[in-house]
This record gives structure tokens, sequence and C-alpha cells, in this order.
């Protein structure tokens, strides 16, 4: 059982400086310091606070899909044939493992998994889903959706509004 872990109190600079982290890490510090109103030490103190805390937790290039090479998006649903701990557990380790399989939730009240892959073609979906879900004999249930078309993909977090915690690692 995962526990949450204790909250990290953030001040009004902290939550400055994910905003503006969050919009473009790639920034200097010289520029996140005038940014958010601040010392240039002071910040970079500041961050490396927040990284050590937890809260950020990587920092990466995102890349438009329709650009490169994988190109499509598939949703899809999976149902195990038990959800024993032991049994998603063991499902989840594979996952998380599968590099085009970009995001992997654990989900109630329906299947037990919501997984968003990115492959290049129908032909490699076909191949993931073989190596990963269809070829898994635990594996009860699987439905696939394809996206069409992409109006927002966000991964802007929205941030307390007041001084507050967030839960560190």
């Amino acid at each position: 059982m995962h526990t949450l872990p204790a909250p990290i109190e953030l001040d009004e600079l902290d939550r400055r400086i994910l905003d503006q982290l969050q919009r473009d890490s790639a920034q200097t510090n010289q520029t996140l310091a005038r940014l958010v109103h601040a010392s240039p030490p002071t910040t970079l103190r500041r961050v490396r606070r927040l990284v050590q805390a937890g809260i950020i937790e990587r920092q990466v290039a995102l890349l438009d899909p329709a650009r490169m090479a994988a190109s499509l998006t598939a949703i899809i649903e999976v149902s195990l044939d038990a959800q024993s701990a032991d049994q998603l557990d063991a499902f989840e380790a594979v996952l998380v493992q599968e590099p085009a399989i970009q995001q992997c939730y654990r989900v109630s009240s329906g299947p037990d998994f919501i997984l968003i892959a990115q492959v290049a073609d129908m032909a490699a979906y076909q191949a993931l889903a073989l190596r990963c879900l269809t070829g898994n004999p635990r594996v009860r249930n699987v439905r696939s959706f394809f996206a069409t078309h992409r109006s927002k993909f966000e991964t802007y977090i929205p941030l307390p509004a007041r001084p507050g915690g967030l839960a560190s690692p």
C-alpha cells in the first residue's frame, strides 16, 4: 500500500519558480531569477531544494509526435483476469519497461489499467499489443482507441494559490 508523503511547505517564491519552470525549464538561472523577482543565488538555492525534495522530478524536452516517427497515439484499457496486488505489480513492471508506453495508470471502477502509447503506425501498435498485452495470459481484455486529433496536451500542474503544502517523496 502506498502512503502519501508528508507535505512540503511552498511559499510564494517557490510557486513563482515552479510556475516559470513548468513553462520553460531551459531558461538560465539569471532569466529565471529576473522573472520570479529574486536574486540568482536565491533562485538557484530554491530550485536545488525543490529538486532534492522531489517536487521537481526531472526536466525534459517535449517533442511533437506529429513531427517524429511515432505518430499514432493509442489509448488502451487493460483488464486482468485477477486483481491481486502481486499480479497488478507484476503486470505494471512489464509496462513501465516498454518505451512505447508513455503513461500507465492503475484505475478503479472499470479496467485495471489505462495506458497511453506512442507508436509509428498500426503495425508497431500490433507488435506492442502482442509483446505486452494480448501475449500475456493474465490479460483478460484489451480495448484500444486511436487518437485522430490532439486538441490539448499539457504537462503543467496547477499550483496552490496560497501558501500550503505539496506532497514530497
